[in-house]
């Protein structure tokens, strides 16, 4: 299935119907008073989030949704029955921007969340609304109100607990498949990740969570090249980082170099990824020969502040410990997150 993390849609709400000019017409009432209905309320618009979806490829081929306008009134006071709502499913961490001003409209970050993206148009009043003291017999009703129309931006941030980084080929895709259910593409050489892959890990009695693969990072990542920005906003969710270095094309003296060039890419992108937990693989070691440069680099890594963990994801070399202290900060971030209060949307009258 093709990837698509960016949608331009056109949304309207349904046109209310109109009002009903009507009288009563019964053979013992030689003076029926006017009885209109009014029109129905047209449609909303309504956007729901979902986790059966996990891109905006439907969107691609489809972009101008309009929910049904509302029945119009009828005689004998009835009224016109409301225009159905149109529910549109959205991936999970889909952002709603305007197009036209770029503001946050809404955030889909919960299974089910569902938001009114364009309201329906009133019903217009039937005769029997206008009947006065002075005016007995109104000979008219109004017409329904066209309902709301927007351009709306749709952008998809991954909702991931851990985000694999690192340099084009640096073995993240084969992380990724060696401690989840992912399987994205794999091959030695480097952009061979075009689009994000989502992983479920289960580690031993701990709670399942995902793993985000993104495209490699190269110098710019920030300013768009490579594949940019476009994919760094995938781990901008994301409660711990995993930095994935190939212990091939490092040594102890640019090991170093190879941390701060991806901080600087996060740091250029997103200052507040620098303050997010995390930890750094040594990806590889079966192509190492001289164990001695393992520990070094490790040494190195771990001098700078992080904790280090030398494994190879093609031969499932050291995976165990790198899990059990990966589990244990996503387990700790959620539990964070659970002790925070709600933010209030409403302040109390």
């Amino acid at each position: 299935m093709r990837f698509v993390d960016e949608a331009k849609i056109v949304v309207a709400g349904g046109h209310g119907g109109n009002g009903c000019v009507s009288f009563r017409r019964e053979k013992y009432v030689p003076r029926g008073g006017p009885d209109g209905g009014d029109g129905g309320r047209g449609g909303n618009v309504v956007l729901k989030a979902t986790s059966r979806k996990q891109t905006l490829l439907d969107f691609r081929y489809k972009h101008i949704f309009k929910a049904k306008r509302g029945q119009h009134g009828r005689g004998k006071d009835q009224h016109g029955k409301n225009g159905e709502d149109l529910v549109i499913l959205v991936p999970l961490g889909t952002v709603v921007k305007d197009a036209k001003t770029g503001e946050i409209l809404f955030d889909f970050t919960n299974e089910g969340q569902e938001w009114i993206a364009a309201h329906g148009g009133r019903g217009g009043k039937g005769n029997a609304r206008f009947v006065s003291a002075t005016r007995q017999a109104p000979r008219y009703a109004e017409e329904g109100k066209p309902g709301e129309e927007r351009e709306l931006i749709l952008e998809l941030k991954l909702l991931a607990d851990a985000g694999l980084v690192g340099f084009p080929n640096a073995g993240k895709s084969t992380l990724i498949t060696a401690i989840s259910s992912a399987t994205p593409k794999i091959a030695d050489y480097p952009f061979t990740t075009l689009t994000p892959s989502l992983g479920v890990v289960k580690f031993k009695n701990a709670e399942p969570y995902v793993v985000a693969d993104i495209p490699g990072i190269i110098e710019g990542a920030h300013e768009g090249k490579g594949l940019g920005i476009r994919f760094l906003k995938h781990i901008e969710r994301t409660r711990v980082l995993v930095y994935v270095l190939d212990v091939t094309t490092i040594s102890e003296e640019n090991a170093g170099k190879a941390i701060e060039q991806l901080n600087a890419e996060l740091k250029a992108y997103n200052p507040e990824l620098l303050e997010r937990p995390s930890l750094v693989v040594l990806n590889k070691i079966d192509l190492v020969n001289e164990k001695e440069k393992i520990e070094e680099l490790k040494g190195k890594i771990e001098n700078l502040g992080y904790e280090a963990f030398a494994i190879s994801a093609l031969k499932r070399l050291g995976l165990e410990p790198f899990l059990k202290k990966l589990t244990l900060l996503v387990t700790q971030e959620k539990e964070k997150d659970l002790s925070q209060p709600e933010e209030e949307l409403y302040s109390p009258v």
